[in-house]
């Protein structure tokens, strides 16, 4: 016996050329849409007002209008290619499921991955994040890593595949106020006697860019040294002195108007980040999920430098 529950669905090709028909209003924008002519987008939709015996769009001087009929049927026709999609993508990403979990330097997360880590959860919306932030490197076979973003400049592990991910560079920052104060007038010479701010963490230092500016210190220089990088720009933004900014960490902050770049004069990072995941998880879908979204956003950062906020 044949099954007749669903005899009255009419082809996908037909309900697709129905739905960008009414929404565009037109069949020569529908058939580019969908890649197909415009005598087949007219005929899909001649043959589903024929299976329905209702009209569906009032043809009027080569205008397009959907009937009141025709808009009822958009409605439940949109809800129903919405559920087809859902169902069909938590199917693709069935591997997927679960927490996806997520290694990287507390820098990089405040200042970087936690303000964009809110598009990747929108979008995934089945998969949960667990940021695991912390100075020491995830260890694959012992820790529930997925992937890592590591700050290095020797970036091959064995077992491991590494990925070039973002490069920096490195640069004076101040506050707003901080500039202001100098009346338009700073120079690099100002910053030899300039209150200072250092991180004991990084490669370059303040005698890497004086060099770059092609001055020399005379003097050891001196001011404020800090641990940890986030600590010494939290002092920074707070009118202390100047730092070295680095762009994945101040980009965001300078778009912002938190910090300024006074200079043009920058010097490139010996280290970048690297997104590191086992060689012989590649191909999981949650490694490639994630992977591709972070390339997306590296993409969007070095064409912009500007992060979107957050509309919630």
């Amino acid at each position: 016996m044949t099954d007749q529950r669903y005899k009255n669905i009419p082809p996908l090709r037909a309900i697709k050329a129905f739905e960008a028909s009414a929404r565009l209003l037109s069949f020569t924008q529908a058939a580019d849409e969908l890649n197909v002519t415009q005598a087949a987008i007219s005929h899909q939709i001649k043959n589903l007002e024929d299976l329905t015996g209702v009209q569906l769009f009032d043809r009027i001087n080569r205008t397009l209008k959907l009937t009141f009929e025709g808009r009822l049927y958009l409605i439940s026709i949109r809800q129903a290619l919405e559920n087809i999609e859902t169902a069909t993508r938590q199917l693709i990403n069935r591997d997927a499921g679960g927490t996806l979990n997520i290694s990287v330097l507390p820098s990089f997360a405040t200042k970087w991955l936690s303000k964009r880590i809110w598009r990747f959860q929108q979008q995934y919306k089945e998969l949960d994040v667990r940021i695991a932030s912390f100075e020491w490197l995830a260890d694959f076979n012992k820790d529930n890593c997925d992937v890592a973003i590591r700050y290095t400049n020797e970036p091959n592990y064995p077992g491991l595949t590494s990925e070039l991910l973002l490069n920096e560079e490195v640069f004076p920052v101040c506050s707003k106020a901080f500039y202001k104060a100098y009346k338009g007038k700073l120079t690099p010479q100002d910053l030899l006697k300039a209150e200072l701010c250092h991180d004991d963490f990084t490669t370059e230092n303040w005698d890497d860019w004086f060099n770059a500016a092609g001055l020399a210190p005379q003097l050891p220089l001196r001011g404020t040294r800090f641990s940890h990088i986030v600590t010494m720009l939290e002092a920074v933004e707070n009118h202390q002195g100047f730092g070295l900014g680095r762009t994945p960490l101040v980009q965001d902050d300078i778009n912002r108007g938190l910090l300024v770049a006074p200079f043009d004069i920058s010097i490139p990072g010996k280290m970048a980040y690297y997104l590191v995941y086992p060689s012989n998880t590649e191909q999981d879908q949650k490694v490639q999920i994630i992977r591709q979204w972070l390339f997306a956003e590296v993409d969007q950062f070095k064409k912009t430098g500007i992060n979107p906020p957050n509309p919630l």
